[in-house]
């Protein structure tokens, strides 16, 4: 195609605010890639609270999408001044208020924070159902126990990717996938369960259908872009109004569609400075406080074992060799040096040579920890090599996940007959396949595209929104039209780094308690 032919319409943005970076990707009408942007931010411990600033919101999405603009005009010689559709995702949960007027009545809490322990508690006795402290409803309930004075004001609750649609769209919508992160879901009748919502009005009086978005199914239109929302995403550029909207999803539900994996049965781990598995499920579950019930962004249900930490241990070590790299005259290539030590990790012994560490930058429900220390450990006479090092440090990083996982597999019988990766720790080929794959014991697959990760999901259920035929489920159209000719690999570990990972884990659990000390004495 001649770059003066380009046809702007028939190209889908998908934008995700990450934890450490807001992205946004174009693809073209045959699913592909062709665009991107990107703006890095980090959360702030704010009196106590894992939180952005607003100013940080607008400032970081305004700056990736003028980083788009100028991707394209590079690549393809256009203005963006339109595209066939958009879609906004980002990082699920928390607690966002807002007044009638419109005005953000407390700072936006963030899915790190762990301060809603006895509203989460009360909660999951009252509903029979799992609710995990980093729920939208877990942060309102807790601050009506807290008596916050901005409780009486509020009119709309949100989370982050459902305040920016607001702003785009003027809707109060969201995604059912985003949305069953806030409160649970009937996957019946797709929309909130009905018997909770009673349940919460009679114990607070607040009328939730009064407060939350409403709940929008993949494939619906979720608005479209006013020229207000225009200038919100492009303030000084040329983006014009119109665009169709798809409704707004969380980082897990476009982990889904970026994998393909909205199939019962099927699965896919997300790995970065958060982890989090999603099991696609055909029957109820028990309660187990470690598994979340949230669905697919069609409104499957789906199991889910997020961890509040995954890589930010792993980053800061590599940080202290790069460090260490300059002093001796050889610095390194940040890159180079993470694939470095990735591999490095696949030479270590099985369990790690005796060595153990707890990645925990932030407290861990999983684990029952409402704060976190990182902490790196080993008895006298451990194999102290740079291998067994990094291959804790990898082990230590998907510890929570698979004590999760195991209730799942083990406890609930859940079948797995497909679990994909994406996400940071496996940008290094193979390593994080392998070691995944040795703590579920199962073939881990990695796509070509898994490093475009949410954006990319978020594009696809855009794209579904505007080309699927008329009855065409969301499954049908990823398995038909987008990942058929989908290039990935599969790999399965050895007997041994399965066996070594379980050693791994029995010890991990024994020396929980040192890491409950170091919360409590530093």
């Amino acid at each position: 195609m001649e770059i003066k032919m380009m046809d702007l319409t028939k190209t889908v943005l998908g934008i995700e605010l990450g934890s450490t970076r807001i992205k946004a990707v174009l693809i073209d009408d045959k699913h592909l890639p062709i665009a991107n942007g990107d703006y890095e931010w980090e959360n702030q411990l704010v009196n106590g609270v894992w939180t952005y600033s607003m100013e940080a919101v607008h400032t970081g999405l305004q700056t990736c999408f003028a980083n788009l603009k100028a991707d394209v005009k590079a690549k393809f010689g256009v203005a963006l001044t339109t595209v066939g559709a958009i879609g906004i995702s980002a990082m699920m949960h928390g607690y966002l208020p807002f007044d009638k007027d419109g005005n953000q009545l407390a700072e936006f809490r963030t899915w790190r924070n762990t301060i809603t322990g006895e509203a989460a508690e009360e909660l999951t006795a009252l509903f029979g159902f799992n609710i995990p402290q980093r729920w939208s409803i877990a942060h309102l309930y807790q601050a009506i126990l807290n008596h916050e004075e901005h409780v009486k004001d509020l009119a709309f609750l949100t989370t982050l990717a459902g305040y920016i649609h607001w702003q785009l769209t003027g809707e109060k919508v969201m995604g059912i996938g985003e949305a069953s992160g806030m409160f649970p879901i009937d996957s019946e009748k797709r929309d909130y369960d009905e018997g909770m919502v009673q349940k919460f009005k009679a114990l607070t009086g607040i009328d939730l259908h009064a407060i939350l978005p409403k709940v929008h199914v993949a494939g619906e239109n979720g608005g479209n872009l006013t020229e207000s929302g225009a200038r919100f995403l492009d303030p000084i550029g040329t983006l014009q109004a119109g665009v169709p909207i798809a409704p707004c999803e969380g980082d897990a539900g476009t982990g889904m569609a970026a994998t393909n994996s909205v199939r019962v049965r099927t699965g896919n781990v997300s790995a970065g400075t958060s982890d989090f598995a999603m099991i696609v499920t055909d029957k109820p579950l028990g309660v187990h406080r470690e598994i979340d019930m949230v669905t697919t962004p069609d409104g499957l249900p789906v199991a889910m074992v997020h961890c509040n930490n995954c890589t930010s241990d792993i980053n800061a070590w590599v940080n202290l060799f790069s460090e260490f790299a300059e002093a001796i005259g050889a610095p390194q290539d940040k890159g180079r040096l993470f694939t470095l030590l990735f591999n490095k990790a696949l030479e270590g012994e099985a369990d790690c040579g005796g060595l153990m560490s707890f990645n925990y930058f932030s407290g861990e429900g999983v684990t029952d920890l409402d704060e976190g220390r990182p902490v790196f450990a080993r008895m006298q006479n451990s194999r102290f090599t740079l291998a067994n090092f990094m291959r804790t440090h990898l082990l230590s990083a998907l510890a929570t996940l698979k004590i999760g996982l195991d209730i799942l597999t083990q406890t609930e019988q859940v079948p797995i007959d497909k679990l994909t990766g994406h996400g940071g720790f496996f940008k290094t080929p193979e390593v994080g396949q392998r070691v995944l794959s040795a703590a579920v014991g199962a073939p881990v697959s990695v796509m070509e595209t898994a490093g475009e990760g949410g954006p990319y999901g978020m594009a696809l259920l855009g794209a579904y929104m505007l080309w699927k035929d008329e009855g065409e489920s969301l499954p049908d159209y990823l398995d038909h039209k987008v990942f058929a000719n989908a290039r990935s690999t599969t790999l399965m570990a050895e007997d041994k780094d399965v066996a070594g990972f379980n050693v791994f884990l029995t010890r991990y659990k024994k020396a929980l308690p040192v890491e409950k000390a170091a919360i409590e004495v530093i």
